[in-house]
């Protein structure tokens, strides 16, 4: 659906209607035709799976009985859960389409247990056709709402508050949707995820967003620093408090009053040191070592770290108390390999970045089809942090083979073996495990069927995770003769 039309413009939707009765299903077929949206029909479960893992629509239509659909497909024997199982899969396919409930007057109670499976709303049988054009209609109108939001968060990628945020997945999308709802208040933020997953970058995006963007955004690391000199650097000293201290020095949470603080690893700093930190921010007041002067400071404080702060409460290593006050929103970061689809996106992002710094005037490095399958198939234990560093690399090694005008043709040869003879493809064809004398023909249809077993066997999606067209993965599947 275009969401680029005039404010009175009709909209014209894509639409699923499921429904094993096709008289019925003609019906509402026909009725929102004359409306001018785009109808797909289909009679059974199997074929609605098949559309909603390959297609894409706006508004999906399902009866919640269906016994001559279920019947044959074993959902069970009368049919009375297929249209949640529709609703089921609607929701795990097409997130952003909405669904709407057909049933008998007699199951109103239970169609509004749709709700609960995400449904929009439902209608009864028998169709009163007004109502039911204007419940598709409402519910087309709430996606073009949900597709337009969407596009406004691609928009803030490209501003300086996203700016480096690679954003194209759902859980991402969701990310920036927390940091956009969040950024303009004062509670703080606790972000969690797997190392190098992007935890300072997700701060920054709040600062960024925040109504204290032109103040400062300070940083500070709470691993493997021993406990005097973190309380130093958290609220500074006086002169003479230690044997050094030549004069007196601010600590961060002075530095930072006014703006942000950004308190990495906080789940690696010492007991006696949380009971501090959590003083400071239950009272917005610190004391510098060695003195008695109470100092006011006004900090927006984002924490973050690669721990289960709730298992280290329970196991007495972390204050309940203290991630009770860093917790006001929590931003869990997904590793890299569940978010596998905005990897084409890291590596023509990098590939750019990379290929700029080196050479300013020069074409940015291309990236070969068997190259980005490759990338997109491994595991990444490093995640983003992991793949850019590759990136670098690859982009460097891939300028030394180019000619000093055209463009560096990043191939798999330029990958670092470690991740060319990975796990995945330790257990795979070839004598030993190893590549060595592995065609490139080899690798790539390893990839695909990787990508395709990931996917379900969707096509489009598995285009779209290893970055090369439809038509090309369809060449490629009858050329490798996979299915």
């Amino acid at each position: 659906m275009s969401t680029d039309r005039e404010p009175n413009e009709p909209i014209i939707a894509q639409i699923l209607i499921v429904e094993d009765e096709e008289e019925h299903a003609d019906v509402m077929g026909e009725a929102l035709r004359r409306l001018g949206h785009v109808i797909t029909v289909v009679n059974d479960i199997n074929a609605a799976h098949e559309e909603l893992v390959g297609g894409s629509f706006d508004v999906i239509i399902t009866d919640l009985r269906m016994p001559n659909s279920a019947a044959k497909h074993g959902v069970d024997t009368e049919g009375a859960n297929a249209g949640m199982v529709v609703l089921d899969l609607a929701a795990k396919h097409q997130a952003h389409a909405e669904t709407v409930m057909v049933t008998a007057h007699g199951d109103v109670p239970t169609a509004r247990d749709a709700f609960k499976h995400g449904a929009f709303d439902f209608v009864e049988k028998p169709l009163d056709l007004a109502v039911f054009r204007s419940v598709v209609s409402r519910a087309a109108e709430q996606a073009v709402l949900r597709t337009q939001s969407d596009e406004e968060l691609r928009d803030l990628v490209q501003h300086d508050g996203f700016e480096g945020i690679i954003a194209g997945s759902e859980p991402m999308r969701k990310i920036l949707r927390t940091i956009k709802t969040v950024a303009g208040s004062t509670i703080p933020v606790l972000i969690t995820g797997e190392s190098g997953t992007g935890k300072e970058l997700i701060a920054q995006a709040v600062h960024n967003n925040s109504p204290r963007s032109a103040n400062r955004f300070v940083t500070m690391n709470c691993a493997g620093q021993a406990e005097s000199l973190l309380e130093d650097q958290l609220f500074g000293h006086v002169r003479g408090a230690f044997t050094g201290a030549e004069k007196d020095r601010e600590g961060v949470f002075e530095y930072a009053s006014g703006g942000t603080l950004f308190l990495d690893e906080i789940g690696d700093m010492p007991l006696t040191m949380q009971a501090k930190l959590l003083r400071v921010l239950e009272g917005g007041e610190v004391i510098r070592v060695g003195s008695n002067e109470i100092r006011r400071v006004d900090v927006r404080l984002v924490c973050a770290t690669n721990k289960d702060l709730e298992a280290m409460v329970a196991e007495g290593s972390f204050r309940q108390d203290l991630l009770f006050r860093i917790n006001a929103s929590h931003v869990v970061l997904p590793p890299l390999r569940d978010r596998r689809e905005d990897i084409p996106r890291i590596v023509r992002h990098a590939a750019a970045k990379y290929s700029t710094e080196m050479a300013p005037d020069r074409p940015s490095a291309e990236v070969s089809d068997a190259a980005m399958m490759r990338l997109t198939a491994y595991s990444w234990p490093g995640n983003v942090r992991q793949l850019l560093n590759t990136m670098q690399n690859m982009v460097v090694m891939a300028s030394g083979d180019a000619n000093s005008d055209g463009p560096a043709h990043i191939d798999v040869g330029h990958i670092p073996e470690s991740i060319r003879l990975s796990e995945n493809e330790a257990e795979g064809e070839g004598s030993g495990g190893s590549l060595a004398g592995t065609s490139l023909e080899q690798l790539e249809k390893r990839a695909i069927r990787e990508t395709l077993k990931l996917t379900g066997g969707n096509r489009e999606k598995t285009a779209h995770l290893l970055g090369i067209g439809e038509r090309t993965l369809y060449r490629k599947l009858k050329e490798y003769g996979l299915r």
